[in-house]
């Protein structure tokens, strides 16, 4: 076999020159793309905001709080719509995969302002059973009883469900349920009046996702099988142990 043609995984294996020259012209696209995510971050930034006019109320560890509490003193507040409905045994896995990448960044967030809260329907006993199970140390509150996640078109009743069609990711959305991902975020001006600015659903969501960024970096990829997405997600303390490294020189190796 040539092995300037092929691999043994069937991709190509080119000179050190031309390698260069390839990427650099990846190089130029990749370029092209973050300065379109800057260009559409300042237009997010630039959104209208609408005025928060309900009074929403949630269950938390430390008692009840408004949703003006939640910003514990800062002026911006990023809310998870975490899918964990009243009665479900444990969180979504999806959720459970966006929400583990939320304590490292906490300390990060709160230097720029920013303070992170998941919100779930679940009552908080349910929420604070899984949270313990799953080690998280972020706040995490229950919107149990109030209009808050259907407001934010997270949720959706029995009768929306059974039309076959939601009203979700800003247009008639052809898969149904009752809980759906989404982030929001919100500002507190100094009078404490509450705005909010931002939401996204589907696959807006993956902005959480910082494994799904390492994996784009590599051959295989998200290896995901076509239609099946997220499927391979577990909860944390779910997973089978990884596969056991290769030792040195044991692939292809004859000698025994």
């Amino acid at each position: 076999m040539n092995t300037t043609e092929a691999s043994t995984v069937n991709h190509p294996v080119v000179s050190k020159e031309q390698w260069l020259a390839e990427r650099k012209t990846l190089l130029a696209r990749e370029k092209e793309l973050t300065h379109l995510r800057d260009q559409i971050a300042r237009e997010r930034r630039a959104l209208p905001w609408e005025r928060v006019q309900k009074d929403y109320v949630f269950d938390a560890p430390e008692g009840r709080r408004t949703l003006a509490d939640l910003f514990e003193g800062r002026r911006q507040l990023l809310v998870q719509h975490f899918m964990l409905a009243p009665g479900s045994e444990q969180g979504c896995p999806s959720c459970s995969y966006m929400a583990d990448h939320t304590d490292g960044m906490n300390v990060h967030l709160a230097h720029r302002d920013v303070t992170f809260v998941a919100i779930s329907r679940a009552p908080l006993a349910e929420i604070e059973r899984f949270r313990r199970r799953m080690g998280w140390q972020f706040e995490w509150v229950s919107s149990h009883g109030s209009d808050f996640n259907y407001d934010f078109k997270v949720s959706f009743t029995p009768e929306e469900v059974a039309t076959g069609k939601i009203d979700y990711n800003y247009g008639k959305w052809p898969l149904v349920g009752e809980e759906w991902p989404g982030i929001s975020v919100f500002y507190k001006d100094d009078a404490g009046e509450v705005f909010h600015t931002y939401s996204t659903y589907g696959r807006g969501v993956e902005v959480m996702m910082g494994t799904y960024n390492m994996l784009d970096l590599t051959p295989k990829g998200r290896d995901e099988a076509p239609g099946q997405g997220m499927a391979w997600v577990r909860h944390h303390d779910r997973y089978e142990p990884a596969p056991a490294a290769k030792p040195a020189g044991a692939a292809g190796s004859c000698c025994h």
